[in-house]
């Protein structure tokens, strides 16, 4: 028995070589390399492929040593070539000629029949789409949207060193076109790159992927925002004429729908690039004074009972900054007069970030200012040094001054100006910094970044949490803030919707100055020395409608209003010191796949979020 199944293999072998002699010598031929062809195939791909991850690999090592030598370029001058007028090839440019050169030779290693023909497979040509994806990207990054930055960087450099501020200005003006070229090719890239496969049986290909995109996604937003800057930049910082603003400090341990009250302020003045201030001041300069502005029946609808036209203090409950900006000049112009060119809103936090790159301001007192203390000086240290508010209102005004003073001197200082601007970037990407021009082709340039503060009005899945303290203590210091949002079954009108809201208040339960504690809207209710009021609001998409809510499980009714088309949904919310409240909020919104947009107010401590992804809805 155990030869039986020998025999039968030689039989069969025998069988298959008579049947291709009998096949003829040309079909022979045919036949075998018709089956060496996926052999080859995979071989091809095997060694281009291998060849190509060798040539991105090097691309990406060019570009790390860009990124550091642009940095060194910045910070001290221009290269020696260009600072001499040699025609010679600049370090930067070297290493991007380089860069590019690898790029584009990963990317033709990824093209042809071969790959073109298994990345069209299902499955099996995921992860080859990918690569041809991630190298296709690379080639255009390197060779047609990194280089006019490039070349920009060192121009702008030498500018600032060889003829000041307005020579840098004038540069950063001239580049603005070649900025904004920059920024849509990387987001033609960006997109592309997001429709290659996810998830692919190849786990380190998926990596790559995933890397290239979030660096892209990084990428584009600040192409976006240099080209902005470099349109209107120039102008806003008086390169054909003075401007002034007004700037406005907000203390985020009393939290407003821009971040925090607007306690002190300052007018600041640029003139060809210099900054200076002419005034500083702090809420109780406007007592008295009223705002002479129309922001509309919504807007009236929604904060008019908090009369912001009348009280300077609740003039930013809005999350829309023009708002609050078109408030506080009209105040400015009531009180004085004068008109201003914009208004600009910070607080502490952006201070502490930007003080990490320039160093310490001190005080007349001595009192050193620093990036890790600045929040913690100005919103819980300063309540319990200073009992008297006149001169805690002082004490606010001074390290205002004290800060913007330092900061003044470190924008007129090329060499901290590349830490400058990565600490500008985060206080950005915070959302700690606003800013708005009176100059409506201006505005309009600035309402498109983040920068510009503006509550977005798109189409789409949207969910943000703004609370403005309603107690008048200055205890949100404590508060944290957490949003799950999940979407739910899809339906005959769209999509069910479940926002989930967990407030936080740590405030101790003693200990605490009593200006920070002390209740001014007086409930009528016993409350203890921690205990806070809210004024909660949730931001829901256009055309969103609230079917029900709960607060800590149990019904409860919302205010319904709306918002620059947005359904806001409100109530006042008591939160005892050392405890949480949650609130569900269950809402239909228009049918999306979509991951919504969140809006992130700035206070203190930052928003925890989650949100769940979404199955898409059969029709």
């Amino acid at each position: 028995m155990r030869m039986v199944f020998p025999r039968r293999l030689g039989r069969a072998r025998d069988a298959c070589r008579a049947r291709l002699r009998a096949l003829g010598p040309l079909a022979r031929t045919a036949l075998l390399a018709a089956a060496a062809v996926p052999v080859a195939a995979a071989a091809w791909i095997g060694v281009t492929g291998w060849l190509a991850r060798s040539e991105l690999l090097a691309a990406q090592q060019d570009l790390n040593a860009l990124r550091e030598s642009l940095a060194t370029a910045v910070g001290g001058g221009a290269a020696p070539a260009a600072a001499a007028g040699a025609p010679a090839e600049s370090g930067q440019e070297r290493l991007l000629r380089s860069a590019s050169a690898h790029a584009a030779r990963a990317h033709h290693l990824t093209t042809g029949p071969a790959w073109f023909t298994v990345a069209q497979l299902p499955f099996v040509g995921d992860p080859l789409q990918s690569v041809r994806g991630i190298a296709q990207a690379s080639d255009e990054l390197a060779g047609e949207a990194l280089p006019p930055l490039v070349r920009a960087v060192p121009r702008l450099s030498a500018g600032a060193h060889a003829g000041g501020i307005p020579r840098a200005l004038t540069e950063l003006e001239s580049q603005a076109p070649t900025f904004a070229r920059a920024g849509r090719v990387a987001a033609e890239v960006r997109d592309d790159t997001h429709r290659l496969p996810r998830s692919t049986w190849l786990p380190a290909v998926d990596s790559a992927r995933t890397q290239l995109s979030d660096q892209l996604d990084r990428l584009v937003p600040q192409a976006h925002d240099l080209a902005v800057a470099a349109r209107v930049g120039p102008t806003m910082l008086g390169a054909h004429g003075p401007r002034r603003y007004i700037l406005a400090f907000q203390n985020t341990a009393e939290a407003r729908g821009t971040g925090g009250l607007p306690g002190a302020f300052a007018v600041l003045r640029a003139d060809r690039g210099r900054l200076s201030f002419e005034r500083f001041g702090n809420d109780n300069d406007m007592d008295g004074v009223r705002a002479k502005v129309n922001l509309g029946a919504e807007f009236a609808a929604q904060y008019g009972n908090n009369g912001p036209e009348r009280t300077w203090v609740n003039s930013n409950m809005s999350p829309h900054f023009p708002n609050a900006a078109r408030l506080w000049t009209s105040y400015w112009r009531t009180k004085t007069g004068q008109s201003l060119d914009g208004a600009i809103a910070t607080d502490p936090g952006a201070l502490g970030l930007l003080l990490r790159a320039t160093g310490p301001a001190r005080m007349a007192d001595g009192t050193a200012i620093t990036a890790d203390n600045a929040t913690d000086l100005t919103e819980r240290v300063s309540y319990a040094k200073y009992t008297d508010f006149r001169k805690r209102k002082a004490f606010f005004v001074d390290a205002a001054r004290t800060v913007a003073g330092r900061l003044m001197n470190a924008t007129n200082d090329p060499r901290l100006l590349p830490a400058l601007l990565s600490a500008l970037h985060e206080v950005q990407r915070e959302g700690r910094m606003q800013v708005w021009s009176a100059h409506s082709a201006e505005e309009q340039e600035l309402a498109s970044r983040p920068f510009g503060g503006v509550l977005p009005q798109q189409p789409g899945p949207f969910a943000g949490l703004v609370v403005n303290n309603a107690a008048g203590t200055k205890l949100d210091y404590y508060l944290d803030r957490s949003l799950v949002w999940a979407p739910g079954a899809c339906t005959d009108n769209g999509r069910s919707v479940t926002a989930t809201v967990t407030l936080t208040n740590r405030a101790p339960a003693s200990g605490l100055p009593q200006y920070v504690t002390l209740r001014p809207d007086a409930p009528p209710y016993r409350t203890r020395p921690g205990d806070n009021r809210l004024l909660v609001s949730y931001y829901a998409s256009e055309g969103a409608v609230l079917t029900r809510a709960t607060l800590d499980g149990r019904p409860v009714k919302l205010i319904p209003g709306a918002e620059r088309g947005h359904s806001v949904y409100t109530l006042y919310l008591e939160l005892p010191r050392q405890s949480s409240r949650t609130l569900v909020l269950h809402l239909s919104e228009p049918e999306s796949d979509r991951a919504p947009t969140i809006l992130r107010q700035a206070l203190v401590t930052p928003l925890r979020e989650k949100v769940k992804p979404a199955t898409p809805c059969v029709v």
